[in-house]
């Protein structure tokens, strides 16, 4: 019994470092590819050209809620950048169905943060635990900036002015805008950034628990997700290892069934629960657990099914020709 929760644990340890770190190489590889892209038409065609990845939109979340109020009040998917669309529906599907699994497998934003804060835990030997009332007032941040996006975009804009910045030269070329974010940074977004990845490197997720208004936004949708983490009372020693290994600081020991928003669905409580049988990831209103291997498999196959949609229904690729590119990226400090 011992080796098999072992077993276990190393398993599901194994597959959600695996699955990360591919998506965060994957996400690494679609920049240098965008970064080379760019280059060809900023040499003007003396370096070679090389295609861009459509994923590379999964980084224009703002757009892509503009592109869904157009889509719902005008009816049109976006052509420009068609698959932010597509893969801000995705995660939203995921987040309903496979609670915020997202932030916890997926986006590198949460990667980086956990092998930061693993770093500073390592050299220092120690936890950062910040007091409970600071903790709740600094959580408030995130849902603030989500409000302040969600009245600005969904109830700020009307469908005219929405049909207008879908067809700016911004909006054509915001996924190199971004890029440029990271190569060509302000001094003012280095000092952010370093200031963040400080706080991360002491503070378990700075970013993702306090800052990030997308994590906001899919547990809204995530509460209404089925998956819950469950825990079997009756064979519970109240060991306390669960709660502390929730990043998001959930008391685990002390719920029959997890329903917080906070909840990511990394399955770290369930790899620290000593006992058999005790902690796992069941459905609503149920208690038995899913086999381990299930809830993995469910991120990953929602993911897939949704990026498969976008490009089988001819939702994936920008309409943007050679042509375009060519007369954009020169102007991109103009816009």
């Amino acid at each position: 019994m011992a080796k098999q929760l072992v077993h276990l644990r190393h398993s599901l340890v194994f597959w959600r470092n695996l699955v990360q770190i591919g998506f965060l190489f994957w996400c690494l590889y679609m920049g240098f590819q965008l970064s080379r892209f760019v280059e060809h038409f900023v040499s003007k065609g003396e370096a070679p050209f090389v295609t861009r990845h459509p994923g590379v939109e999964a980084f224009l979340p703002i757009g892509a809620l503009v592109s869904l109020k157009n889509w719902l009040f005008n009816g049109v998917i976006d052509p420009v950048h068609p698959a932010a669309l597509i893969l801000f529906l995705t995660f939203l599907a995921m987040a309903l169905l496979t609670r915020k699994s997202f932030c916890s497998w997926i986006c590198p934003v949460g990667t980086l943060t956990e092998l930061l804060w693993r770093s500073g835990e390592s050299l220092t030997g120690r936890r950062v635990k910040i007091w409970r009332w600071l903790d709740v007032l600094l959580r408030s941040a995130k849902y603030l900036l989500l409000f302040f996006f969600l009245k600005l975009i969904l109830f700020g804009m009307p469908a005219q002015a929405l049909k207008g910045f879908l067809s700016t030269p911004y909006w054509a070329i915001s996924d190199i805008k971004m890029l440029h974010f990271f190569t060509s940074p302000s001094t003012l977004s280095v000092v952010i950034v370093l200031i963040l990845i400080v706080l991360s490197f002491f503070i378990r997720q700075f970013w993702c628990r306090y800052l990030c208004p997308y994590g906001a936004m899919l547990g809204f949708f995530s509460f209404l997700s089925p998956c819950r983490i469950t825990r079997n009372v009756d064979g519970c020693t109240a060991c306390g290892n669960c709660d502390r290994a929730c990043p998001a600081s959930i008391a685990v020991s002390r719920k029959q069934q997890v329903c917080s928003m906070e909840c990511t669905g990394c399955l770290s409580c369930v790899q620290s629960c000593p006992e058999h049988q005790v902690l796992g990831m069941g459905v609503v209103s149920s208690r038995r657990f899913m086999p381990s291997y299930l809830f993995p498999l469910l991120v990953l196959l929602v993911f897939t099914l949704g990026v498969a949609f976008g490009m089988f229904s001819g939702h994936w690729h920008s309409t943007l020709s050679y042509r375009d590119y060519t007369q954009l990226i020169p102007l991109l400090n103009r816009f």
